[in-house]
């Protein structure tokens, strides 16, 4: 009986035993094959990471590279590398302050240098007339181009193309106690022409009119809207300023005063008031926004220029900003075009918006 049991007892444990080998070499069978079949994988699950890890990279970098929906300063072609000097209108300063510096950020290989007349104000017409004695590369101008200038440029042997890339208002401003709703744009024309000598003559009070104006010859902008009426005599009582600086300054002083100039120049001054205009009797439209600030809230509020009225064009005078450039197929002729196009980009219209204008596209 004993040795029944110890057979059995054996037998049981050979079978264990057995069972428990064979489970032990099916795991290390399992182990060998499943190190085997990652071992051939291996290339392709590398590979497929890093597939995947080169398209992740390649998506950040196109998401980070793609181009704005506009153009740019940096997609204009033909941009000379060189220094260039150029000027024309004091309309245009914060343009040159604001818009310029962001151009030669970014083509650094383009250098523009302003440069002042020797003789005579800074201006629109003192700007084209550096540019047709050579003394300029590209002109700035608030006005558009006289007869007579194309006919000196064509005496030359070049003509002047001028390249519309902003709008701006013409303002009339006055000493900001003057009681006066507005003017027409006649009525401002025949006061420079000496024929509207009292502001009681156009609704205001018994007050001898003092206009003030820049020379003709140096004109910034014009109130007059054909070439031939630029070099209109103008009025004896017409005093003459050097810059619109100096004609604000003139105006806190002098009642009766009034001067018109780029809106963007006058309608944020705190020491001179804007008068709305209009084409005719009709209605008069501001160059500020509504409702005006009082000179007595500024400087703690200025007033807006009023850019939609300058840009649906109801606003009864308005100046293109325009880039002068000499057809002659040089070097100045490169730049112009070079410079208008970096102003017509979007990019440069939206700096020149910024900087107080409004853009033409």
């Amino acid at each position: 009986m004993d040795n029944t049991n110890q057979k059995k007892a054996l037998i049981n444990s050979e079978i264990a035993l057995f069972l428990r080998g064979l489970i032990i070499g099916k795991v290390l069978t399992l182990i060998v094959i499943g190190g085997l079949l990652w071992w051939l994988l291996k290339p392709n699950l590398l590979s497929r990471s890093s597939v995947d890890s080169s398209n992740q990279s390649s998506n950040a970098i196109s998401s980070n590279t793609l181009p704005s929906t506009g153009s740019t300063f940096q997609t204009v072609a033909d941009v000379p590398t060189a220094s260039f000097n150029y000027g024309g209108s004091t309309a245009w300063a914060s343009i040159r302050q604001f818009v310029d510096s962001q151009i030669q950020s970014v083509r650094p290989e383009l250098q523009l240098r302003y440069v002042d007349p020797v003789n005579g104000s800074p201006g629109s017409s003192s700007g084209i007339r550096m540019l047709l004695d050579g003394k300029l590369d590209f002109a700035q101008s608030s006005r558009p181009l006289t007869d007579e200038e194309q006919a000196i440029a064509k005496e030359r042997g070049f003509t002047l193309k001028e390249r519309s890339v902003g709008k701006d208002g013409i303002a009339v401003v006055v000493n900001p106690l003057l009681n006066v709703s507005g003017l027409t744009v006649d009525q401002l024309q025949q006061i420079y022409l000496g024929k509207i000598s009292n502001w009681n003559q156009v609704g205001g009070p018994n007050l001898p009119i003092t206009p003030l104006s820049q020379r003709p010859e140096d004109a910034d902008t014009v109130i007059f809207s054909s070439n031939s009426d630029l070099k209109q005599a103008l009025g004896s009582n017409v005093h003459y300023v050097y810059s619109t600086t100096e004609a604000v300054r003139q105006l806190s002083k002098t009642p009766g005063g009034v001067y018109y100039a780029s809106a963007r120049s006058v309608v944020f001054q705190c020491s001179v008031k804007a008068l709305p205009l209009s084409r005719t009797s009709g209605q008069l439209i501001p160059p500020y926004r509504e409702p005006m600030v009082s000179p007595e809230q500024c400087p703690r509020r200025r007033n807006q220029l009023n850019t939609q009225a300058i840009k649906n064009g109801s606003y009864p005078i308005i100046a293109n900003l325009s880039v002068i450039i000499k057809q002659n197929k040089g070097r100045e002729q490169q730049i112009g075009n070079a410079y208008a196009n970096l102003l017509l980009t979007d990019q440069g219209q939206k700096a020149i918006e910024q900087a107080g204008f409004v853009g033409v596209r």
